[in-house]
């Protein structure tokens, strides 16, 4: 089988970086360029050491006619630079992106939670958003796909399929969750320089954050409910990992052990998503390195009332490994493959 030519956009970031680190233990993948702005000319080996003995190009700056040869780009951008790329697309490329240029299904939304007009409105459409364990297969239809963010994607996978099944009330969500700074990319170290960003922690985006958006919109379009939630971010003092605490009511009738049954039931054929028995207590340290989401519940004094946790590595699960995960489901390749 020939190997896929690969093209990833902003390969010196962290997530691009993480993406780097798995392609290259993906054997049917060759990386062809990697792109860049300021640090063109220099080795991906400068910003991670384990790459250096590694055959690897160096950086260039992109341009469109890389696509001729390219059968597959990664973007790990900025907001807004990936729309670009996708305008330049030929008709044999596929684009899967980091970024949050294809997530929101409307123009819009995306103006009014990224506070800039989109430049490639034409593609909304024919983009998919592609959280692996909920949409499966459909991704195979597309040319663009999208990556859902790394709060999401914490979020999403234990409540969709609660929701579907009617299990808890809809609206009167609380999600608390914490992230690695690594979450924030490269320029997090010059924005929180005067803040102590190694030695405390920070709440931020409060009842605005731009995840809002894609949480709501893929909570309505999988469950077919409003759903009323608050979301609140934080920033931690370590380099990477998400654990999201969800706070939730139960319906009538309905407990824990149903509750259990209905989340094992939905990913027990999954490969990434584990269900641990109630009650087990989990960190950020279970699953960095990893492409798992390790999922909790817990009881509370209430009756109906119930905590959910929810861990993932947010450059991995959240970010460069579900990128590969949508690759591997999109070319047919064993979802082990990068891994």
């Amino acid at each position: 089988m020939p190997k896929l030519n690969v093209l990833i956009a902003g390969s010196n970031g962290y997530i691009g970086v993480q993406l780097i680190k798995l392609l290259v233990k993906h054997n049917n993948v060759n990386i062809k360029y990697l792109c860049g702005k300021k640090s063109v000319g220099k080795n991906i080996s400068f910003y991670e050491k384990s790459l250096q003995s590694k055959k690897l190009p160096k950086i260039i700056k992109y341009n469109k006619s890389f696509l001729k040869n390219t059968d597959l780009i990664f973007t790990a951008l900025p907001n807004g630079e990936a729309q670009d790329i996708s305008n330049d697309m030929l008709k044999h490329n596929v684009l899967i992106d980091l970024s949050a240029d294809f997530r929101l299904e409307k123009a819009s939304e995306y103006l009014k939670w990224y506070k800039q007009k989109h430049r490639a409105i034409k593609n909304i459409k024919k983009s998919f958003y592609s959280l692996p364990e909920i949409t499966g297969n459909k991704v195979k239809n597309y040319k663009i796909i999208s990556c859902p963010g790394c709060y999401p994607t914490s979020i999403l996978l234990p409540l969709i399929p609660l929701i579907k099944k009617n299990l808890i009330n809809s609206d009167n969500i609380i999600i608390d969750s914490k992230s690695g700074y690594s979450g924030a990319g490269r320029s997090v170290h010059q924005k929180y320089k005067d803040k102590n960003l190694y030695e405390s922690i920070a709440a931020y985006g409060i009842g605005s954050h731009r995840h809002n958006s894609e949480i709501e919109q893929e909570l309505k379009k999988h469950t077919k409910k409003k759903c009323s939630f608050i979301f609140t971010p934080h920033l931690t003092p370590m380099f990477k990992g998400i654990l999201s605490t969800i706070y939730l009511d139960l319906k009538k009738d309905i407990t824990i052990k149903k509750v259990q049954k209905i989340l094992h039931d939905n990913y027990a054929k999954s490969r990434f998503v584990e269900i641990l028995k109630p009650g087990t207590l989990i960190s950020t340290n279970d699953v960095i390195n990893t492409n798992n989401c390790y999922i909790s519940i817990f009881k509370t004094k209430y009756k109906n009332r119930i905590i959910i946790l929810s861990a993932i590595d947010n450059l991995i699960k959240g970010g460069a490994g579900q990128a590969i995960q949508n690759m591997n489901i999109r070319f047919n390749y064993p979802l082990s493959k990068g891994f």
